[in-house]
């Protein structure tokens, strides 16, 4: 039977070219408007680890007081004082500490020019806790963070560019004039969003990660972070000496820990709070602790890491698809209901409701499949324009990957067929015998 219906669809698609056209048209306009929106807002919104989000926070303490903070949220990062601190008594526990920095890398050809490289100083927990893949070598040692040696784990764009690709480790680096041991090479991992220093930096979908060093020679080196910012306004982030710089009340370090189970969670907000009453007590902080500790999902959240457009024009996107939807079901009712007699005639021929539902639902779903294959056209073309009307920096990871595809084509074919309930309900209930009079 489905073979019968699908041939009875096909008849009724000839004698009703035009208005067949219109809502395939209308319906893949619907659901490529849509669907362009969902793949640029999943690149802003999406997990950049999923699996792991749930384990990873950040911790924030307030060492700048209720009268220097917003709305009473401790910064977002941590003094040099407080980062070592919760470095000290990690206890066993993996922990990063991270801030950005830019080194000057000087070829040893002597021909070459200089090249500025963007990074972050780490310590080695970095690379386990957010699943960088290496392609080749490893983190440092823990040896390495604590006696502050020269290694330097470098991307994969970056090995690409000086080694053709090749196996680096090994090789050494000239950044800032001082010579850096490759010791491992990052596959091309790029996070959406670069969430483990988007609070410094402010810029989440900006590609970086071409050095990581470690964070205790970045400090050895006198490497200050270009985005910090202090709790008072005599000692700005222009504290001349960098001494004085590390034992400010200056926040540019980004900290993260992992945690397992909700008593090792409540365990470390414990510790936070008692660390900041030991800081009260010992006359450094003035006031009552205050302190956070947020998930990574909580954390982006808090940042506001989706842009207001992007999630803007995806309500609109769907509205608009809700608008196709609701012509699209218009339209199907004048198709179907214009066909009356031939549904009485079937009728008192000895055919069911069930068999009109059947009929009329194979029609609908083969409107939804070529709605689908115009939708699928659309939506790759509207990724592909997407920097047009998007942020470029969002725009340029949205791809029409095969989860995109089968999105969409699901969305088409879904909402086409919800379009149609109403109208094939219509349909079947078209009486046989007033057709038949009316006929006759």
């Amino acid at each position: 039977m489905l073979g019968y219906y699908a041939a009875l669809a096909l008849r009724s698609f000839r004698g009703g070219k035009a208005l067949t056209l219109l809502i395939v048209t209308l319906m893949g306009l619907g659901v490529a408007t849509c669907m362009v929106a969902y793949a640029v807002f999943r690149v802003s919104a999406g997990d950049p680890l999923p699996g792991r989000s749930g384990s990873l926070f950040v911790p924030q303490i307030d060492n700048f007081g209720p009268t220097r903070t917003v709305g009473g949220e401790p910064p977002t990062q941590l003094s040099y004082t407080d980062a070592m601190a919760l470095w000290r008594a990690r206890d066993g526990r993996r922990l990063s500490l991270v801030y950005p920095l830019t080194m000057v890398n000087e070829p040893a050809d002597g021909v070459s020019l200089p090249a500025s490289l963007e990074g972050d100083a780490v310590t080695r927990d970095f690379f386990a806790m957010f699943d960088a893949p290496f392609r080749y070598g490893h983190a440092w040692s823990e040896s390495d963070d604590v006696g502050r040696a020269s290694a330097v784990v470098i991307g994969d764009r970056l090995n690409r560019r000086l080694f053709g690709g090749k196996d680096s480790t090994g090789q050494t680096l000239q950044l800032d004039g001082h010579v850096f041991r490759i010791v491992g090479v990052i596959a091309d991992w790029n996070p959406r969003p670069r969430f483990y220093d988007v609070a410094t930096i402010g810029q989440p979908f900006v590609r970086r990660g071409d050095i990581f060093v470690p964070f205790s020679r970045a400090v050895d080196l006198a490497k200050r972070s270009p985005y910090g910012y202090c709790s008072s306004t005599t000692a700005d982030t222009r504290v001349p000496d960098f001494n004085a710089w590390l034992h400010s009340e200056c926040d540019w370090i980004g900290a993260w820990v992992e945690l397992r189970g909700a008593t090792d969670i409540e365990r470390y907000r414990q510790y936070l709070t008692a660390y900041s009453a030991t800081q009260q007590q010992v006359g450094r902080f003035g006031w009552p602790p205050n302190v956070r500790l947020s998930s990574l999902p909580q954390w982006l959240a808090s940042l506001k890491i989706v842009p207001k457009a992007t999630t803007l024009s995806l309500i609109v996107a769907v509205s608009f698809l809700g608008i196709a939807i609701v012509n699209v079901m218009g339209l199907m009712l004048a198709r179907f209901m214009r066909r009356s007699a031939e549904i009485g005639i079937r009728r008192a021929l000895g055919a069911s409701r069930r068999a009109i539902y059947a009929q009329f639902g194979v029609e609908a779903a083969a409107i939804g499949a070529a709605g689908a294959m115009l939708g699928v056209v659309l939506t790759w073309l509207g990724v592909a324009g997407s920097r047009f009307v998007f942020e470029p920096d969002i725009a340029a990871w949205a791809r029409m990957d095969p989860g995109l595809l089968v999105t969409t084509t699901a969305v088409a074919v879904g909402a086409t067929l919800c379009a149609a309930l109403y109208p094939t309900w219509r349909a079947a209930q078209v009486q046989p015998a007033w057709q038949i009079k009316t006929d006759g």
